[in-house]
């Protein structure tokens, strides 16, 4: 088990840009598929994208392609997200979660990863 923090959530306007991190307290993540889901008020959980263990596949959900860039940090043991071109249904609270031995098929399933961060706040004002 690992213990997820996430930072650098915040409010900013439509069209900026947010870079999310989420590190693992007193460890490192590269044995770990790491991935990033995000929940609106009313709204389910949903997935946002996922960086795989040995081999950094990288998976995202439709709504954020090309926008958002998922990336794992070595150097600061963390995996960052990247968000680009903000838009105000971006709002939301933003989870990463981490798990091994997760197969491709069960990437964008928010309960297949056992360990969760507390979660950082991203609203976008339009």
């Amino acid at each position: 088990q690992v213990q997820l923090v996430e930072s650098g959530g915040g409010t900013v306007k439509a069209g900026d840009s947010l870079r999310l991190s989420c590190a693992a307290s007193g460890g490192t993540l590269y044995r770990h598929t790491v991935g990033w889901f995000r929940q609106a008020p009313g709204k389910e959980r949903e997935f946002v994208a996922t960086i795989k263990n040995y081999g950094d596949s990288k998976y995202y959900a439709d709504s954020v392609k090309g926008r958002f860039t998922i990336a794992r940090d070595n150097a600061k043991k963390t995996v960052v997200l990247q968000m680009s071109t903000l838009k105000p249904e971006d709002t939301a609270v933003y989870y990463c979660a981490a798990g091994t031995g997760l197969i491709t098929s069960s990437l964008r399933d928010g309960a297949r990863y056992p360990d969760w961060g507390q979660g950082t706040q991203v609203t976008v004002s339009s």
